[in-house]
């Protein structure tokens, strides 16, 4: 077996905790383990219906055009420049945002071969029958909740 294999055998078999680690400071809110799962499964449905938008360009430039929905943000991106930008944008627009640990776990769900830094699940048109509509919805409401002026549980 290759090296090459071998790494990607690694990083299929990493728990929840150990992607944790690789996690940056800016990565708030992250979601928890069971929301992850969801999160991932969301992606997964969307990437199947063609109403996501993979990597920071596409994000961006769909916000821009007036896209709403729900990003996704990888916590492991390094160096953090590539998206530090990303949450006061999503803010600004009033999309909620959440962070997964995992860039891999991310561009896996994304249908992707590559890692994905971050995603735009737009809007599920209500006359189309999109299969994730109420775990949109879900994660969607776990995402509003989140008060970007709480850090840990001291008020900024």
């Amino acid at each position: 077996m290759s090296d090459e294999e071998n790494t990607k055998k690694e990083s299929v078999l990493k728990s929840y905790e150990e992607r944790l680690k690789a996690v940056n400071i800016i990565s708030h809110p992250l979601a928890n383990k069971k929301s992850t799962k969801k999160i991932h499964k969301l992606v997964k449905k969307a990437s199947s219906a063609k109403i996501l938008r993979r990597g920071v360009k596409e994000l961006v430039k769909g916000v821009r055009k007036g896209d709403k929905g729900l990003a996704i943000l990888a916590g492991d991106i390094y160096p953090l420049d590539v998206i530090s930008h990303l949450p006061i944008m999503l803010e600004e627009k009033n999309i909620p945002y959440m962070f997964v640990p995992s860039k891999l776990d991310l561009g896996a769900a994304a249908n992707t071969k590559r890692p994905t830094s971050c995603v735009l699940v737009m809007e599920p048109n209500k006359q189309k029958d999109f299969e994730g509509l109420e775990l949109y919805d879900a994660i969607l409401e776990e995402a509003k909740g989140y008060d970007p002026l709480m850090i840990g549980s001291r008020k900024i």
